[in-house]
C-alpha cells in the first residue's frame, strides 16, 4: 500500500447524496453538471471518479438518472489524470459487449479506466426490464462466471468457455491493452458471497462506510483468503460522506441540518427500502446506525473539524485503507473545501 491514501468522488448520477430537497444543492443529475464536477475534481487532485451504474432513478423513476458507460468515455476522453470507475450490474450486458466496452474506454482514457462489479439490489430496475431479479446468492454466482469472462477478455486472451450461464467459442478482443495487463477491478458487496468473488477477482474491495473497528474486521477476514496464484495482494477502498469544518461545532450543526432535510425524503427512501433485496447486506449495515448519504455515509465518522477528520482518516488507512471514495453536500464546495483543508493535513500526519 502506498504511504498516501488515493481520495475520489462520486458523481452525481442521481442528484445529492444525503438530501434530495436541499435548497442549497438542487437536484441535478445532468450530463452537464458531471461533467463540470469531475473536470473540477481533477483540478483539485482528486484521484478517482466512481460513476454508479443505474439505468432507472433508484429513489423515484420520475427523477433523473445519468447514465454510466455512456458518461464514464466521454469523461475518459475530456480528463487526463483522473481515474475513471465505472459500476457494472452484470445482468444488464453480455460479457463479451461489457469487456469490448471496456477496453475500448480503457484506450480513450490512456489506461486509466476501472471497473466496479456490483450485483444489483434495486428490484422493479430488472423486473420492469423483463430481465428478472434472481435470488441474492444466485446474482452472485452468476456475477462470478459473468466476471471471469470478462476478466479474460481484458487480458486479451481467447477464451473459450461452457459455464451455467455463458458459451463461449474462441472469442478474443483486439486491441488489446497497451497500457497495462488489464484496466483494475473493483468489487463491492459484503455478504460471504461477495466475499468469495473479491478475493478471486478483485484488485479492490469497496467497504461501505461503517464504524473503524469493522472496517478493520472486514479488512481481515477478506485478507486472510486465498487469493489465485500470480494475483498481487488485495487492496481496499472505503465509501464514506465528510462533513469537514473549521469547528466541531459548525460541522455537527451541519449534520443536523442535512438529518432535518433527510426527513423530508422519508416516503423516497421507504419506496427504495421496499424495492430492495432484503437480503442485501449493505442494506443491514445501514439499518445499525442513524446516518446521512448512501452506501454507509456518515456511519464512517468523517464528521468535525479539520484536523479530526484528517486524523480519521489516517487511522483507516493504517488499518488498510488506500481509496477514501467520498461524497459531500453542498458537493461541488465541500469538495473544494476537503481538497483545500483536509487533503494537506492528512499528508503532514503521514510525514509528506
Amino acid at each position: 500500500m502506498s504511504k498516501f491514501p488515493r481520495f475520489g468522488v462520486w458523481a452525481l448520477v442521481h442528484g445529492s447524496r444525503a438530501a434530495l430537497q436541499d435548497p442549497e444543492e438542487p437536484y441535478d443529475a445532468s450530463w452537464a453538471r458531471n461533467k463540470a464536477l469531475v473536470l473540477e475534481a481533477e483540478r483539485l487532485g482528486y484521484d478517482s471518479v466512481l460513476v454508479a451504474q443505474h439505468t432507472i432513478n433508484p429513489h423515484d423513476p420520475s427523477l433523473d438518472q445519468l447514465e454510466a458507460w455512456t458518461a464514464s468515455a466521454a469523461l475518459a476522453a475530456l480528463t487526463s489524470r483522473i481515474e475513471i470507475i465505472a459500476a457494472i450490474k452484470p445482468y444488464l450486458y453480455h460479457p463479451v459487449v461489457l469487456a469490448k466496452m471496456a477496453q475500448q474506454i480503457e484506450h480513450i482514457s490512456g489506461g486509466r479506466f476501472a471497473i466496479n462489479l456490483v450485483n444489483a439490489w434495486n428490484r422493479p430496475e430488472l423486473e420492469r426490464a423483463g430481465i428478472g431479479f434472481a435470488e441474492h446468492d444466485e446474482r452472485y454466482a452468476y456475477g462470478r462466471e459473468w466476471i471471469a469472462v470478462v476478466e479474460a477478455l481484458l487480458r486479451g486472451e481467447a477464451v473459450t468457455h461452457r459455464g451455467d450461464h455463458f458459451r463461449i467459442d474462441d472469442y478474443r478482443l483486439r486491441p488489446a491493452d497497451p497500457f497495462r495487463a488489464r484496466p483494475r477491478i473493483y468489487v463491492g458487496g459484503e455478504s460471504e458471497p461477495a466475499r468469495s468473488l473479491v478475493a478471486a477477482h478483485g484488485d479492490v474491495w469497496f467497504i461501505n462506510g461503517q464504524p473503524h473497528d469493522d472496517v478493520s474486521a472486514l479488512i481481515a477476514d477478506v485478507s486472510a483468503r486465498v487469493r489465485p496464484a500470480g494475483r498481487e495482494a488485495l487492496r481496499f477502498g472505503l465509501s464514506a460522506f465528510v462533513i469537514a469544518r473549521e469547528t466541531q461545532d459548525e460541522a455537527q450543526a451541519h449534520l443536523e441540518h442535512l438529518f432535518a432535510l433527510a426527513e423530508l425524503d422519508k416516503p423516497l427512501r421507504e419506496r427504495q427500502k421496499a424495492n430492495t433485496d432484503p437480503k442485501a447486506v449493505m442494506h443491514q449495515t445501514f439499518a445499525r446506525s442513524a446516518r446521512v448519504g448512501s452506501n454507509g455515509g456518515t456511519a464512517a465518522d468523517l464528521v468535525g473539524d479539520y484536523d479530526t477528520v484528517a486524523r480519521r482518516i489516517v487511522d483507516f488507512h493504517r488499518a488498510g485503507i488506500e481509496l477514501f471514495m467520498l461524497q459531500f453536500q453542498p458537493f461541488e464546495a465541500d469538495m473544494g473545501r476537503f481538497a483545500q483543508e483536509v487533503m494537506p493535513r492528512v499528508r503532514r500526519l503521514l510525514g509528506g
